[in-house]
């Protein structure tokens, strides 16, 4: 199969979605890889490395897109790359249909076939090309949400930790999957005191277990959700309904409960966010203020870390894109029920029931593989 690697485009996006490593696993099984010039850079990968890999390095991302049977990239196409696709070129990538109407309507139109890693799952629900990235999320959550908590970024001023004599920093984190657990970890480990919420009494149970003492957790429901942010300094959105858009938790009104310079970072944002009020941000401009709270929502937090996150990003989808290319997507999809779920779009129709109820569009259930 041709393989077709662009540079990311979208604001600050750094990451890539195959590292020479991949290149070359890719032409030990006969595939050719076109990879776009600088397309690593950012992840610290030189057009030499994939050169010496086996790659061809072309000078243009239109040449990419034109010689490709496959795309595989890290983030969505952007309005800029939608007339480059061609109908039945296969993309793999992160899509996040949910939360982009002009996106779907444009795959729809185009006939790409869209696999989303987001929603590639296993049978025991979880999504294994989501986690490597909603772990660096998560993390980074805390990260950025103890800088914006300072005076100068109009924070309240307060350090996450606290020292002797002076109390913690009170961070809420909104759901205890993956991002969740990274957040509350890493901000219990910078010594916060933190409460995690989520709908699942078993979840809860398992959290409880494994977090230290100053970590507490809580049912997640609208009670306990409006105490909480009344004193919270740091709130955490990690609220995930795979492919499909995340419920808002926090409303417009309820900002006004909570104490000015707090700060919301909400990880959901992708998703349409599980904070009312959040809409998506860069890292060029990754906050703005509402009520008096600081929110931060960039939409692609680990292409802040570039070379941690492609490096786990990569690990994880490798796999399945070496599938793809030795199979053929109807073959592999039909194969492996993993990559069957990643499949929203495919011969201009909507194969993934979140997608369809988010843009009130029609549902095609059974998937034909016609060259399977």
């Amino acid at each position: 199969m041709i393989i077709g690697v662009p540079k990311e485009i979208k604001n600050n996006e750094n990451r890539v979605a195959l590292t020479p490593a991949g290149v070359s696993e890719m032409k030990k099984h006969g595939h050719t890889v076109y990879v776009q010039a600088t397309a690593g850079l950012g992840s610290g990968f030189s057009d030499d490395e994939y050169a010496q890999a086996g790659a061809v390095v072309l000078p243009t991302i239109e040449e990419v897109y034109a010689i490709a049977e496959m795309i595989i990239k890290v983030k969505e196409p952007i309005a800029s790359e939608y007339p480059l696709i061609k109908k039945d070129q296969l993309l793999f990538t992160y899509f996040h249909f949910a939360s982009s109407e002009e996106l779907t309507h444009a795959m729809l139109e185009k006939g790409a076939v869209c696999l989303a890693y987001e929603t590639v799952e296993k049978t025991d629900r979880s999504l294994p090309l989501l986690v490597p990235m909603s772990e660096v999320a998560g993390r980074m959550a805390i990260q950025q949400g103890a800088k914006y908590l300072e005076k100068p970024l109009k924070g309240r001023g307060i350090l996450l930790g606290g020292v002797p004599g002076v109390p913690p920093a009170k961070v809420l984190v909104l759901g205890g999957g993956i991002v969740g657990t990274q957040a509350a970890k890493m901000a219990a480990g910078l010594g916060a005191q933190v409460t995690i919420m989520d709908l699942s009494l078993p979840r809860l149970r398992q959290l409880d277990d494994i977090m230290p003492a100053n970590v507490n957790t809580e049912m997640s429901n609208h009670y306990n959700i409006t105490r909480a942010i009344k004193d919270a300094d740091l709130v955490v959105g990690a609220v995930l309904i795979p492919g499909a858009k995340a419920p808002h938790l926090i409303t417009r009104d309820m900002l006004k409960l909570m104490r000015p310079g707090a700060v919301v970072v909400d990880v959901a944002v992708d998703q349409g966010g599980c904070i009312e009020t959040c809409t998506p941000t860069t890292h060029e401009n990754p906050t703005f203020i509402i009520d008096d709270i600081v929110h931060y929502c960039v939409a692609n937090m680990p292409g802040a870390v570039p070379y941690t996150s492609t490096l786990a990003l990569t690990n994880a989808t490798l796999p399945y894109a070496v599938q793809l290319a030795n199979k053929g997507w109807e073959k592999a999809c039909n194969e492996n029920e993993e990559l069957k779920k990643g499949l929203n779009v495919a011969n201009g129709k909507i194969l993934y029931k979140g997608v369809a109820e988010a843009w009130n569009l029609p549902f095609n259930e059974e998937i034909v593989l016609a060259n399977a």
